[in-house]
């Protein structure tokens, strides 16, 4: 009999385990935390009204990505480097000992954007400088070897050239008609990350004295831009190229800089001609116009720049332009502050006439200054900057 009840209680055991079993394996039966329970892809979603702008715009940036990642490309370089020497001299032995100078290999990388179908690339200066070796890996992974074409240190801006045929290509829009508040698009390769896109708005146009190039006209953007986004193109949303994307300010976030294509289209136009730029020169040391001396001189503003200095036959002299002159207006564009003045300057037209508008003793005189080669003119041409123009 007791053998007959354990017997029994060993059937119900095996089937009550088999059924728990039976269970665990039902196909049927899914993980709760990682299945959906909607019944298909058709279902209704959690949120059935998306108001129709939101959903415009995203389709907006959707096309942008699409149509315009084609065209950016990545740039990995490798360059050497020399060694920091320590402040002391070296005894001699150390100096045979170790060889002199050394140097050590740097890589580095960087992002561009297309502009011709036959390979020419725009990117950063500080990208490609010194560059022994830049390799220029496309959208669809091709990877070509790349020549430096020519670089302006000034501006930031370099052209490199690839091997290729057929290739797509940016298009560039007039940075002149940016409106702070718009849409801004970065595409790069932050961090080696490849194409990647951040949004953000233009926050700012037209700033200068930030301490990042000689000449400067920046549009400041809060879309996100990190080591690696350097040469990449700054998009409006119509996928339009309005700016070359160059620096950042590290100690701040949301503070990007970028290069605006109406600055940077003559450069280029410049270093794929000749592999050089050349910038007119007046020949002027320049100050900014204070307060104090506005009112003074009677001035509606403190915009312009004070003429302290004319190099002795530079074009400014020779059109007129004397010391103690505040300069107002050039070509026909109202001068705000001494670097304003300089990027007007450097991109005037060498040897055609320009209109210089100036206020002397209480009145204003309209002069006509021929502007020279700033390459011609020597070390005196290093004067031709804010504080020593």
């Amino acid at each position: 009999m007791l053998q007959t009840i354990t017997h029994s209680w060993k059937l119900l055991a095996c089937s009550l385990l088999a059924l728990s079993l039976a269970a665990c394996s039902s196909p049927k039966d899914e993980p709760v935390l990682f299945t959906s329970k909607r019944p298909s892809a058709e279902a209704e979603p959690p949120v059935k009204e998306v108001p129709a702008d939101i959903l415009a715009a995203q389709r907006a940036f959707s096309a942008v990505a699409k149509q315009v990642m084609p065209v950016v490309v990545n740039i990995s370089t490798i360059s050497r480097k020399k060694m920091v020497r320590p402040s002391y001299d070296l005894p001699p032995f150390f100096e045979e000992f170790f060889g002199g100078p050394q140097t050590r290999q740097d890589r580095s990388l960087g992002s561009g954007f297309i502009i011709s179908r036959d390979g020419y690339i725009v990117t950063n200066d500080h990208v490609v400088r010194d560059a022994e070796s830049i390799r220029v890996k496309l959208s669809n992974d091709k990877v070509y070897d790349a020549r430096i074409v020519g670089g302006d240190p000034k501006t930031d801006i370099a052209v490199i050239k690839i091997d290729a045929v057929d290739l797509p290509t940016a298009v560039l829009a007039d940075s002149d008609r940016l409106e702070v508040g718009q849409w801004a698009i970065a595409i790069g390769n932050p961090f080696g990350l490849e194409r990647s896109m951040t949004v953000g708005i233009i926050s700012a146009t037209g700033r200068s004295n930030v301490g990042i190039e000689s000449i400067e006209n920046f549009i400041q953007t809060d879309a996100s831009i990190n080591p690696g986004n350097s040469g990449g193109p700054l998009l409006n949303i119509h996928g339009e190229v309005v700016g070359i994307n160059t620096a950042i300010v590290a100690a701040g976030q949301g503070i990007g800089f970028a290069i605006p294509t109406n600055m940077a289209t003559p450069i280029v136009a410049q270093l794929v001609e000749k592999g050089s730029v050349t910038r007119a020169w007046l020949g002027i040391s320049i100050a900014p116009v204070s307060e104090e001396m506005a009112r003074e001189r009677k001035l509606p503003a403190t915009n312009g720049v004070l003429v302290v200095e004319t190099v002795p036959g530079a074009p400014a002299e020779r059109g007129g332009i004397r010391p103690g002159d505040i300069i107002l207006n050039l070509a026909g564009t109202a001068v705000k502050h001494p670097s304003h003045l300089q990027h007007l300057v450097a991109a005037a037209k060498i040897g055609a006439p320009l209109k210089v508008l100036v206020a002397r003793d209480g009145r204003q005189l309209e002069l006509n200054v021929l502007p020279g080669n700033a390459d011609a003119a020597g070390p005196a041409s290093r004067r031709d900057v804010p504080g020593r123009r």
